[in-house]
């Protein structure tokens, strides 16, 4: 169970990007909550925060099995950073949602201060703290953008 919630449910695996393959996977349902069930975007933060304890233990499970600091399958982390950045836009539309995917990409990646200070963080910490702060950089680019009628 540990390792399908790690590689959200097989997206760890895509050969190439993993992590932009969970990125989207995230984008995906999402977008299918606030379409179909008319969630709102702070809603999706919510989901990150109720699924947090879920991802650092299916992290920590899947990093020690496999003897890895932070495997590459490893892509709950990027989901849950993913909803925290969607979770900044003032209004969800095409636009939004393209900027919350580029801009959570260019956080992870990136990994401006502390977002990689926080991959030293013991265990599954380490493997979910830093994309939760690369989330919150983009959630809050995302909510200038929005202030400023940018989407």
């Amino acid at each position: 169970m540990h390792k399908a919630i790690a590689t959200w449910f097989g997206c760890g695996y895509f050969p190439a990007g993993p992590g932009t393959v969970g990125s989207l996977a995230a984008l995906a349902i999402a977008y299918a909550l606030t379409h179909y069930a008319h969630w709102r975007a702070p809603h999706v933060a919510l989901l990150a925060v109720a699924m947090l304890p879920l991802g650092i233990w299916a992290a920590a499970a899947t990093a020690s099995e496999l003897q890895r600091k932070d495997p590459s399958i490893v892509v709950v982390d990027e989901v849950l950073g993913q909803w925290i950045t969607i979770a900044g836009a003032s209004s969800l539309n095409w636009k939004s949602w393209l900027a919350a995917f580029f801009l959570f990409r260019l956080f992870d990646i990136w990994k401006p201060p502390p977002v990689r200070q926080l991959e030293a963080l013991p265990s599954g910490w380490g493997i979910v703290a830093d994309d939760l702060m690369a989330g919150v950089y983009g959630a809050l680019v995302l909510l200038l953008m929005g202030c400023f009628n940018l989407y």
